[in-house]
């Protein structure tokens, strides 16, 4: 009888694994369950449960587990290693350094703790000690193929794409499982397309919707999916938005280009977020706009459009949105010089000129500075908000916010130390009511910020904007403007992280506007 369940938990033990190496996470839990009622020792199978706890967005629960399985087995680097992990995901960055650190001065030689600790110093911004890290786990193990990815990433954060694109192939050629390889296409496509190569770019994009990409979003429309080179004419076509608000509103720039595709007799659909629906829909007259809507089953995001519910045989064709950028967007010469592909209210732009005439005299500069998505390391790409002091100090403007969520505190900053009285914009949902702030930059001289949904519908709009960006963006396609917007101008710090210099030349150039 022991014989037997000491074989039953290890068949369960195994097949948990291997569902979870797969991509299955909800039979994989479904097996670890299993193999842990068979286990006397639950504390074996607890840094299992936790990694793939923390896979499935879960890291506090994954914390529980990895510390739980670290009390039964100290000094484990492995567990050591995944307990930073759920640490820095929750954006702790001293405690995973200090796990991290004592597992490094218990036994130095495991290249899985020092590449963890690159991933620590990278999410703060630290690109130069990242590489270091990187580089001590790759003389550990050359093998690593996250370490040569990371390490990439880095090379790409210091402004030297060729040596990132040079690590991910290694990367790729190193054993890997297959979500992995996923991930490391993905990410070749945006250094790809960052060296100006865009076509292959946008063809290593597709790495996306592999159903083994940790992260993919199901499409769940039974209908046949367009691929490049398909003939658009007198079709009926559904065009899902998919990953961000903002990326939504930036890839709609090739939209122009499917209506001309589909051609008088054609019938273009789009599934865009709730909120962009009525700024799309005044935009493409002629389309049917509505709603798309995203729930989460067995860990995985699976996207639905539900106002199409029993009519969806309408549909000769359905493609995501950005994989049509594939055969409309394969160089930056392709991106038209088209000024604006969205259409604010006139009326509603008519009334927010009118307010704002009740603001402080001077240039009217909407402002923008955070994005309220800062997981995976993106608030890297936003400065901390005393470095806008020089903008904020700027003669002869105004300056209004854009900034939806809570920024309270940066209003107030800005009035306490830097002197600024940023004006508030009445009556509106800065994060909710989009087609009225499409308005309002539609009735500002200019706008000022980084690249998050907001800036995107005032560029979308046609309004005159400066984005400032970090010197690794790869939406510049490699270019020194910005090829989606082409009333854009860009602005590009010298180094990552390195705002002041970039800060100081947006405010001359503010002076001399002004």
């Amino acid at each position: 009888v022991e014989k037997q369940a000491h074989r039953d938990r290890t068949v369960w033990y195994m097949l948990a694994l291997a569902r979870e190496m797969s991509g299955d996470f909800a039979s994989s839990i479904t097996c670890y369950e299993a193999a842990l009622k068979l286990m006397p020792d639950h504390a074996e199978v607890a840094n299992n449960l936790g990694r793939l706890a923390f896979r499935l967005g879960h890291t506090e629960v994954a914390e529980k587990l990895f510390r739980a399985f670290l009390k039964r087995f100290p000094n484990h680097h492995e567990g050591a290693n995944n307990l930073a992990c759920a640490l820095r995901a929750q954006m702790r960055f001293d405690e995973a350094v200090e796990v991290l650190r004592a597992a490094i001065l218990e036994d130095p030689s495991h290249a899985v703790v020092w590449n963890t600790l690159g991933t620590v110093m990278a999410e703060q911004g630290d690109s130069e000690n990242a590489a270091i890290f990187f580089d001590e786990a790759l003389r550990l193990d050359p093998e690593f193929a996250k370490a040569h990815y990371n390490r990439g990433n880095m090379s790409l954060a210091l402004g030297d794409p060729a040596h990132a694109l040079e690590c991910c192939e290694t990367a790729l050629t190193k054993k890997i499982t297959e979500d992995e390889r996923q991930m490391m296409l993905l990410a070749r496509s945006t250094i790809k397309i960052n060296l100006g190569r865009v076509g292959e770019g946008w063809d290593d994009y597709e790495a996306r919707l592999s159903p083994h990409f940790a992260d993919v979003t199901v499409f769940s429309v039974n209908r046949p999916r367009w691929t490049p080179g398909d003939d658009l004419t007198g079709k009926s076509l559904l065009v899902i938005g998919e990953q961000g608000l903002g990326d939504e509103i930036l890839f709609a720039n090739v939209l122009p280009d499917i209506q001309e595709a589909l051609g008088p007799n054609g019938r273009l659909t789009l599934a865009v977020e709730a909120r962009l629906v009525p700024l799309f829909q005044r935009a493409f007259p002629t389309a049917e706009v509505g709603a798309h809507r995203t729930l989460k089953i067995d860990g995985r995001s699976h996207r639905f459009v539900p106002f199409l519910d029993g009519r969806m045989e309408e549909i000769d064709l359905y493609t995501p949105i950005a994989s049509l950028l594939r055969q409309y967007r394969r160089s930056p010469e392709a991106f038209p010089d088209r000024v604006g592909f969205l259409t604010p209210d006139p009326a509603r732009v008519a009334h927010w000129r009118t307010q704002l005439e009740a603001a402080p005299a001077g240039l009217k500069v909407g402002l923008l500075w955070k994005s309220n998505i800062i997981n995976g390391g993106r608030h890297r790409f936003f400065s901390p908000f005393e470095q806008w002091a020089p903008v904020l100090r700027a003669p002869g403007a105004t300056m209004v916010n854009l900034q939806y969520g809570d920024c309270a505190a940066e209003l107030e900053q800005a009035r306490r130390d830097f002197g600024v009285e940023i004006w508030n914009p009445p009556g509106i949902d800065l994060k909710q009511d989009l087609d009225d702030v499409a308005a309002l930059c539609g009735a500002l001289d200019l706008v000022i910020g980084f690249s998050n949904a907001t800036l995107n519908i005032a560029a979308a709009c046609g309004a005159p904007t400066w984005l400032i960006t970090a010197p690794a963006a790869w939406t510049r396609l490699g270019t020194d403007r910005y090829p989606w917007y082409p009333q854009v101008r860009s602005f590009v710090p010298p180094a990552f992280r390195d705002w002041a210099p970039v800060m100081a030349e947006v405010a001359d150039e503010l002076a001399k506007l002004t």
